[in-house]
């Protein structure tokens, strides 16, 4: 939590803490976590609020969820791309995996404008793009978009 309020607020996104609460007695005994544990935390990234609760190490994250940040310019790609793959993978498209496994998507605003382009064969040169892409490069896509 900490670490992904750092990440959005160092952009001067609206993000930070909101929340922490810590398993009981009672909880501990249901969830096997030693009591004093966080049990839940609420925080809020870039305005939106989520709440995690931690279940425990047997639970881990897959590609069946991730975050799409939303970036107007190629800095804040930059920015993000660096700050969220440190410690964890990059992938294609846009995709990278934090060091703690959880899957996000660094989209340029642009990329959805192009994609849903009227003209196919801007839209479909732009994809063709992007598919040869890890991090996205706006310039690129623009290049791919604007080919006659």
């Amino acid at each position: 939590m900490n670490f992904y309020v750092s990440v959005f607020s160092a952009r001067g996104r609206s993000s930070k803490v909101l929340d922490v609460a810590r398993y009981g007695e009672e909880g501990a005994k249901v969830s096997g976590m030693p009591k004093g544990t966080v049990m839940t935390m609420t925080f809020q990234l870039d305005g939106q609020e989520f709440m995690a609760l931690n279940g425990g190490p047997q639970f881990k994250f897959t590609e069946a969820v991730s975050f799409i940040v939303d970036c107007k310019t190629q800095e804040e790609v930059d920015e993000f791309w660096k700050k969220l793959s440190e410690g964890g993978e990059e992938g294609p498209c846009g995709w990278v995996k934090d060091k703690y496994g959880l899957s996000w998507q660094i989209v340029p605003t642009i990329l959805t404008e192009i994609l849903q382009d009227k003209d196919p064969k801007k839209a479909e040169r732009a994809m063709k793009a992007m598919l040869q892409m890890k991090k996205i490069d706006i310039d690129g896509l623009k290049k791919a978009y604007a080919q006659k």
